[in-house]
């Protein structure tokens, strides 16, 4: 699983994309509500790839670990 910032095709707002989540679609919907709910910013699911409008890798890669998973962080 690896989490990265981006702002490609965005205007130059930054958005936390995070990759390889090993869940079903479901079970992923609901992880990416937590999220973006624990982050109090807004996102979307697209394609197995989780959204969060703006900078909160550290957020997310803590929140995630505190989960049992193993993360990465990608990028800058």
């Amino acid at each position: 699983m690896r989490v990265s910032r981006e702002t490609k095709g965005r205007k130059g707002k930054g958005v936390t994309i995070v990759t390889g989540v090993p869940l079903p679609t479901d079970e992923l919907s609901e992880l990416a509500k937590q999220l973006k709910a624990k982050c109090g910013a807004g996102g979307t699911l697209k394609q197995e790839v989780i959204e969060i409008q703006g900078d909160h890798r550290d957020t997310v890669v803590r929140l995630l670990e505190e989960k049992g998973f193993s993360v990465k962080r990608a990028g800058g």
